[in-house]
């Protein structure tokens, strides 16, 4: 009975990550290194076990469909959400408004330096409205976003 009540009560994460993600292992390899997306979703699923959460993991191409996950996350109760949203970083002000509109916390994560690129990935439309943003280390970009994002909800019960 003790697990059973220890499992129902157990933090959900959700790990949102919009286009191209799909195509890791086969986009430009020397910025997002040769590992696949099942790769990437093994990964941050593991590293929620030992951090004691569920993560369940999205991808979508579509602004919308990205949109809709937030949404639902809220509708659900999602402790919180690590999210890559790929491209629509620098241009989804619907995907910042959403952000914006749930209660539910966000960290944004790049694998790649979003700051040492091209000019125009410099700028996020949706990190003001997220509790932070973390770049430039990789599939650990997500590791480090699920370990911030668990330390504040424990921070906040």
């Amino acid at each position: 009975m003790t697990n059973e009540l220890e499992k129902s009560s157990q933090r959900e994460i959700w790990v949102c990550n919009g286009p191209n993600l799909n195509f890791l292992g086969i986009r430009e390899p020397e910025i997002y290194g040769d590992e696949n997306y099942e790769a990437l979703k093994r990964y941050v699923v593991e590293r929620g076990q030992e951090l004691g959460v569920k993560v369940e993991c999205f991808q979508t191409n579509y602004e919308g469909a990205l949109l809709d996950t937030l949404q639902e996350a809220h509708r659900k109760g999602i402790s919180g959400i690590v999210m890559n949203p790929g491209a629509f970083t620098h241009y989804s002000y619907a995907l910042r408004d959403a952000i914006a509109s749930i209660a539910v916390p966000v960290v944004e994560v790049h694998m790649s330096n979003i700051h040492k690129r091209e000019e125009f990935r410099h700028r996020s439309v949706t990190a003001a409205e997220c509790i932070g943003q973390i770049c430039g280390f990789g599939f650990k970009s997500y590791e480090l976003g699920l370990q911030a994002l668990c330390n504040i909800l424990q921070k906040n019960g």
